[in-house]
């Protein structure tokens, strides 16, 4: 085989390496935030079992990590679009992290595992999704589904 040849990778990219798809987007950070709860899950558990805490004591925004590094990746990639990618990042953010604490805060009469990872997860899909159409529509660009 001659050229370069490129890995598939999920969600799939175009070639400056931003996301193209919405729904891919949505799905590998339900899935990254699923991950992150369920590693935080075993972790405060150990924790709990060695009598330092009681299970539930650990934060649930920690979940947001695995879905932050794809996020960021997909920030990084949109370098070109200058300012734009600053503006529909803050907005995003904003969003997302205001939607995010007014979830944890209704959720707040249970464990802090819980509550914290429905805010994680509420802010972490509101800001993709705002991220995802904000960055197209201040660019212009619009994603390739196929």
């Amino acid at each position: 085989m001659t050229g370069e040849t490129r890995a598939r990778t999920f969600p799939r990219r175009d070639k400056y390496g931003r996301v193209i798809s919405l729904k891919e987007l949505v799905a590998t950070m339900i899935v990254g935030l699923l991950a992150g709860v369920a590693i935080l899950a075993v972790f405060d558990g150990l924790l709990a079992l060695i009598g330092a805490g009681s299970f539930g004591d650990a934060t649930g925004w920690l979940a947001v990590v695995l879905p932050l590094m794809i996020l960021v990746e997909d920030f990084r990639a949109w370098r070109t679009a200058g300012s734009r990618r600053l503006i529909a990042g803050l907005a995003a953010l904003g969003l997302g992290a205001g939607v995010g604490l007014g979830a944890a805060y209704a959720a707040n009469s249970f464990a802090n595992l819980v509550s914290g990872a429905v805010g994680a997860a509420v802010a972490v899909l509101v800001y993709t999704v705002v991220w995802f159409v904000w960055i197209r529509w201040l660019t212009g660009d619009q994603p390739v589904e196929g």
